[in-house]
Order: structure tokens, then sequence, then C-alpha cells
């Protein structure tokens, strides 16, 4: 790209453009208000609501909507009875939580390798985790940045071994794949897994300020999930034990009973949070090819600037559903360091973030599990810098970054 030098100055004027943020419009708000001034602000109908539409969104049978991605992680993980004695492999590039809401119920993690050039698990680096494990009870696999690799040949390998398998989809909302047999899905209807699981926070693909869910196809595992919502209480009559107490002299269940199978947190969503999500599906949509015209634009700006700068690369059948934009910067070629790179482009209104740092490496799994050196994702990680992307963005916003990046990098 032959742009000239951008002077400080003229970025300044311009608002700061964060690595990613939501997008709220009056129509938003005004689901919000309604909501409020019902009788219900919990437990109530948007519930229900928000789940049928996800169901229909990525067409899976049901959804069980839940406090955060986080919770949605811990909930699967006890759908699944992943408790002490069992094994989940994690890819080492992901948010810690991935790793840590299986942990939280006793499982033990082994990490596994990514592609360097993708960061996504593949099924070689899934393959060498579960031979260094001696086998394991799930996979957890992480569509990265909106995209996915190889989910047939992953699900065909962890079926292998008797693994179950989760998507943690929680960058994927919109995501499509195209299967070998030339059939197109969409990530969340579980074709390929057991559950999928989604993260609603405020950069993601739609915001419900903090918010979660997980899709499934087994009514079996949508009893234990709605359990793991909700202090693993039970109001079916069908499952109660004390028969006594749980119904009244002509046999019918008493309307006040219920009873606890297992301790579990309290993990639900409230009405305010499920109707700003209503709204929020509703655009998904618009927001999503957004972001495809932004990555493709970023696409297009940088081809000049390898191979100093190079966008990810892109996996053969996924239609991503981008909820970041990675771009792999050789710093050491480019003679900055990264941190030095992020406080330049800050000072010229320009936010950016590094997703992530290997999760094996952090201190308190390095010393809880032995894990050998993974290659792929230190370099994943050594080149890793997330640019701005959400929906409000324009092709001129990518432009800025860019050009930002041109002058910081003197390029």
């Amino acid at each position: 790209m032959s742009a000239p030098a951008v002077k400080a100055e003229r970025l300044l004027v311009n608002r700061f453009l964060p690595y990613g943020r939501q997008v709220i419009e009056e129509d938003d708000i005004a689901a919000v208000a309604e909501a409020m001034r019902g009788e219900l602000l919990t437990t109530g109908p948007y519930v229900g609501r928000f789940e049928t539409a996800l169901c229909k969104t990525v067409g899976a049978k049901h959804a069980v909507v839940c406090a955060n991605g986080t919770a949605a992680l811990h909930m699967a993980a006890r759908a699944l009875n992943l408790g002490p004695g069992t094994k989940v492999i994690v890819p080492s590039i992901t948010f810690l939580a991935t790793a840590s809401a299986p942990h939280l119920n006793g499982a033990d993690i082994v990490f596994a390798d990514v592609d360097p050039d993708t960061g996504l698990m593949t099924p070689k680096t899934l393959t060498e985790a579960l031979e260094r494990a001696g086998g394991a009870d799930a996979v957890f696999n992480v569509h990265l940045n909106g995209q996915c690799g190889a989910i047939e040949e992953i699900a065909q390998i962890a079926h292998a071994h008797r693994a179950r398998i989760v998507d943690d989809a929680c960058h994927s909302l919109g995501t499509g794949y195209v299967a070998a047999d030339g059939s197109a899905t969409t990530i969340g209807s579980n074709a390929f897994c057991d559950l999928s699981i989604f993260s609603f926070h405020p950069v993601k693909s739609i915001a419900m300020g903090e918010g979660g869910a997980v899709t499934a196809n087994d009514p079996e595992l949508v009893k234990r999930l709605l359990r793991a919502r909700s202090h693993g209480m039970t109001r079916d009559p069908s499952d109660f034990v004390n028969l006594d107490e749980a119904f009244d002299e002509t046999g019918a269940p008493n309307p006040w009973y219920y009873e606890l199978t297992e301790p579990e947190f309290n993990w639900r969503a409230n009405d305010i949070q499920c109707a700003l999500g209503v709204s929020q599906l509703g655009k998904l949509g618009r927001f999503v090819a957004r972001r495809r015209a932004i990555a493709a634009a970023y696409d297009s700006l940088l081809a000049s600037l390898a191979p100093i700068v190079r966008p990810l690369a892109r996996t053969r059948r996924a239609l991503p559903a981008w909820h970041l934009y990675v771009a792999r910067i050789d710093f050491t070629a480019a003679g900055i360091s990264r941190a030095k790179l992020m406080r330049h482009l800050s000072a010229l209104g320009i936010g950016t973030q590094v997703h992530y740092f290997p999760v094996h490496r952090q201190p308190y799994y390095a010393d809880q599990f032995e894990t050998p050196e993974l290659a792929g994702a230190d370099r994943y990680y050594a080149q890793a810098l997330s640019l701005p992307l959400f929906a409000s963005m324009t092709v001129s916003d990518a432009e800025t970054v860019v050009q930002a990046l041109i002058e910081c990098l003197g390029l």
C-alpha cells in the first residue's frame, strides 16, 4: 500500500477505535425498557423467547441461556459429568474459561497445540494430545476469532476415542461450515458435536451486557443443563424421590414442591438481558455482514505489508462470522516490540489487544499439569495482534488503522 505516512495530529481528532465494542441502537433500548415494565424481571417470558430465537438462528433443537459464556462452559462440564478422574483436551490458544470451567468441576486439563497460522486445534494436534494423555473423556474445540477448523475430522478422532465434544463457539455466533459432502450447517447446530457454547459479552457478535448459552439436541443433556443453571433443582414429578412429600392424597404433585438433585450454582440469565438478546439476534445478519466487510477491507489493505504484516490463514470450509481481526506481525523484522507498537497505536487513537497468551503457560496450569512445549501455540501468540473490529466500523476506519500501522512500523 502506497498511502502516505499518517500524522498523529490527524488521527487524534478521530474517535478512539477500541479493538471491539457493542452496537446498541434505540430499538434495543426500547426492548429493555419494555422488559423492565413487565411483571417478571427474571425467570420470565423473555428467557424462553431468546432461547427459541437462538435455536432458530443456529438450527439447534434446544438452547439453555445463562449468565455468561463461562457459566455455559461450566454447565456443559456438569451435563457431561466431567468431574474428578476425567480428562478434557483444550487447545492452548483460548480464553482462560475454556480450561477453567471443566477444571473447576474436577477435570484434569490436557492442552493441545494449534496451527500457528490460525490458532486452531487441528486433527494432528488433537491426536498428539490424546496420545500424550492416554485418551480423554471430552474435547473442548475452540472456534477462534470466528473461524472454525477441521470439525468433521476432529469429531471422527474424538468419537474413535469415545470422547464427547463441546464446541466453544463463543467467538462464532453466525459462523457457517460447508461439510465434506457439500452440505451447509451453522455452528451451534451440533452437527459434529454434543454441545455448543456461546457468549454474548459486549465485544461479541451480539451483546446482552453479559450472557451465554448452550445449544443441545439431546433431551437428557438439556435436563442436566437446566439443573446446572438453577441450583440443581427439579420440579419435574418424574424425577421426584421423596414421594410422600411430593404428591398429595390424589396423586397430584404438590404445587410448591421441588427437589435437589445435586448442588449447583445459580447461572440464570434475567429477562432484561434476554430482552436485549432477542433484539440483538434480529440484527445478527447485518452485524455479521459488516464484520465480514471490514475483515475483507483489512485483508486488502494489509496485502502490500507482507511479509511483515499478514492476515490470519483461512480454513477451507469455514464461513466466518469474524469476532476478532487478528493480524500476524513479525515484530523482530519490523524492529519494534509488540508492547511499544500497541502504545504507539493507542496514542494515535487505535485500540489493540492480544488474544491469547497460551493457557498452558499460565502459572497455575504450568504448576498443575506437565505440558511439553507447544510450538504452534507459542508461534501464534508471538505474532498475534487484534485490530479494531465491530459492527459500526466503516471501511474508512479500517483505512485509518492500517495507515497508523504503516506509520508506527515505518513501512
